[in-house]
């Protein structure tokens, strides 16, 4: 008998997003913003249905893994990926997330404003993607959460050089560390970019009133 092999093969995939509505290609401004872990994007994108509007459009792609929140029954969730087979996870999100936003792009003749947001683990899955996507956004704002720990930084440094960097973080966060604050500063100090942080009064989520002062402000 031979020994065991782990072996790979590559097959097309159906992925889910949502739209705060649909596409009129006359938008002058694009948000894609990123769920959480086990979050789904129909539900996250509700948040951000108050700032829709005939200029502005928000896209949510919704995290590939799948899994129920409690035990075996209820509710499902979504996540941009675990601890096993890491990798692959991060490389097909970056295959998805490239060809939803060029599928979307192509039917623009004057091409929009881009900015995107993550929240908690979206954070890490937007700084990935944005620092190696073919297009630059104009803001990228971090939202419980940081850059990716494996940043490449000479891919960001270039990528980020005119992008406006924003880490929003609530001062009763449970899941926000001294530990995960003083990596994200050495982290932050390697990009050698200026990152706005803004702090509101709350835990681990979406703050309204700071989300107006975000999303409002590009107007």
């Amino acid at each position: 008998m031979g020994n065991i092999l782990k072996k790979s093969i590559e097959f097309s995939y159906k992925a889910h997003y949502s739209v705060s509505h649909s596409p009129t290609y006359t938008e002058s401004e694009i948000w894609f913003v990123f769920h959480g872990y086990g979050q789904l994007a129909g539900f996250f994108i509700k948040k951000f249905q108050a700032f829709d509007s005939e200029k502005r459009l928000f896209i949510a792609p919704e995290g590939t893994n799948y899994a129920y929140l409690n035990g075996f029954e209820g509710r499902v969730g979504a996540n941009w990926m675990t601890k096993h087979e890491r990798e692959t996870a991060i490389l097909n999100n970056h295959n998805y997330l490239d060809l939803l936003a060029d599928t979307l792009l192509a039917g623009y003749s004057d091409k929009p404003v881009i900015n995107i947001l993550g929240f908690s683990q979206g954070a890490a899955t937007a700084t990935r993607w944005s620092s190696r996507w073919k297009e630059r956004a104009e803001r990228l704002v971090l939202w419980s959460g940081g850059f990716a720990h494996d940043l490449d930084l000479k891919d960001s440094r270039e990528k980020f050089a005119d992008t406006e960097l924003s880490i929003i973080l609530g001062d009763q966060d449970p899941i926000i560390t001294e530990e995960s604050l003083e990596k994200q500063k050495e982290l932050i100090d390697k990009l050698g970019k200026q990152v706005e942080v803004l702090t509101f009064s709350g835990g681990h989520e979406l703050d309204m009133k700071m989300l107006a002062r975000i999303i409002d402000s590009d107007i």
